[in-house]
């Protein structure tokens, strides 16, 4: 899952949102030297990712990326996941999103002085640009999604991914629709971090 899902699955706090995002900065060696809380949300993360990737739905929504773009398709999907709980989030949350967002935002600006080198960059950039803005279009996540294949440090063909999801927009979004209250619901069955979404 993409960044939004990954902290709409996180605790209110600020250690739960930093450990909630740690794991897509690649800390497993400094694990041990993290509190307690930040590492709940570590694996809490880690759950929520191998859950993702195993679904499947998930590995079922790939054919609907062309072959040039296959190979990163669960990229994809992940940042087009993150769109599609913002078009539902009422369906999911009973927080509006723009507090959700800004409360989220606060809660990972209090942690940015622990943080990776590299996180602290993408979460002052998520943070003062409003990144989950991009996210209600698709024209906003297409952007996002080219640029992370200019990222990408080897030629690829991921670029347009954009043109993939407008031409099967109303099955991936069934399929986030079919998918994500499984998630929640896995979420809550591990408990990994105590208090369970509704």
């Amino acid at each position: 899952m993409n960044y939004l899902a990954h902290l709409y699955l996180a605790q209110p706090t600020a250690d739960s949102h930093f450990g909630n995002l740690l794991g897509d900065f690649g800390v497993k060696r400094h694990v041990k030297h993290l509190p307690s809380t930040v590492r709940n949300g570590l694996d809490n993360h880690y759950l929520v990712d191998k859950f993702t990737d195993s679904h499947r739905a998930v590995k079922h929504a790939k054919q609907y990326f062309s072959p040039e773009r296959k190979r990163f398709a669960g990229v994809a999907i992940d940042v087009v996941f993150d769109h599609f709980l913002i078009v539902h989030w009422q369906r999911f949350s009973k927080q509006p999103l723009s507090d959700f967002k800004c409360t989220s935002y606060q809660l990972l600006n209090n942690r940015i002085p622990v943080m990776p080198p590299r996180m602290q960059h993408v979460v002052t950039s998520m943070t003062k640009n409003d990144w989950f803005k991009e996210y209600e279009t698709v024209d906003g996540i297409g952007l996002a999604l080219d640029n992370i294949a200019k990222r990408i440090r080897f030629t690829n063909t991921f670029a347009g991914a954009a043109d993939d999801i407008t031409r099967n927009y109303d099955e991936l979004e069934a399929v986030f629709l079919a998918f994500f209250p499984e998630l929640i619901k896995h979420v809550n069955e591990f408990s990994l971090e105590s208090t369970q979404k509704s």
